[in-house]
């Protein structure tokens, strides 16, 4: 077998940052004076921020408000976010399997690595801006066993990358959507993940 390598996904995985991403778009509103409805745009998360900024802000102005909200970020976002039920015992599963871990995200990687940082989460490599298909490029690239997210394109990205996809209930996407996108496990959440990939292990063994 490979080494063990799990890649996660960020925010609403690893990390509640709904909190934190609502004041940075209710800053963006106070900046631009155009309305976001930081609420809903924070029950969606998972596609690039440009997807998300598009339904808001007309198309010669999305570029523009991204990097303000980029800009504004740090600010707001960081203090705010938490770790997720059982994200730093995954974590530490992995290492006591003698296994690596990995962030794939959509979000940029400098401020993916702000939130890992001021969290104290601690990972081997952080891949951002990538979404869907993209983040299997990534997952390939530091030869990833396995992915867990919280969205449909998450199990696109372990699919696209020829490993088992992990879904957990936590984010945007119901446990038979996850499934329907191919998770081969879903879980409620983190706290069920050492368990979960002990099985996955056995089995792998076994075939």
């Amino acid at each position: 077998m490979p080494a063990l390598t799990v890649g996660f996904d960020l925010d609403m995985t690893l990390v509640d940052s709904r909190p934190g991403i609502a004041a940075a778009y209710r800053a963006l509103t106070a900046r631009t004076g155009v309305p976001v409805d930081a609420d809903l745009a924070v029950s969606r998360l998972g596609p690039p921020l440009r997807t998300e900024i598009a339904h808001w802000f007309p198309p010669e102005q999305v570029e523009s408000a991204v990097q303000m909200y980029r800009e504004l970020y740090p600010a707001y976002a960081i203090t705010p976010t938490v770790p997720l039920p059982g994200a730093r015992a995954a974590i530490d599963a992995i290492r006591a399997r003698g296994g690596r871990v990995l962030v794939v995200t959509s979000k940029i990687g400098r401020l993916a690595r702000l939130h890992l940082d001021h969290l104290g989460l601690t990972v081997d490599e952080l891949a951002g801006d990538l979404f869907a298909e993209e983040k299997a490029t990534a997952l390939r690239e530091h030869g990833a066993t396995h992915y867990v997210g919280d969205h449909v394109a998450d199990m696109v990205a372990a699919r696209a990358a020829g490993v088992p996809g992990i879904g957990v209930a936590t984010g945007p996407c119901s446990a038979d959507e996850l499934r329907a996108a191919g998770a081969e496990v879903v879980l409620d959440d983190l706290t069920g993940f050492p368990a979960a990939l002990d099985g996955m292990i056995q089995l792998a063994l076994e075939q």
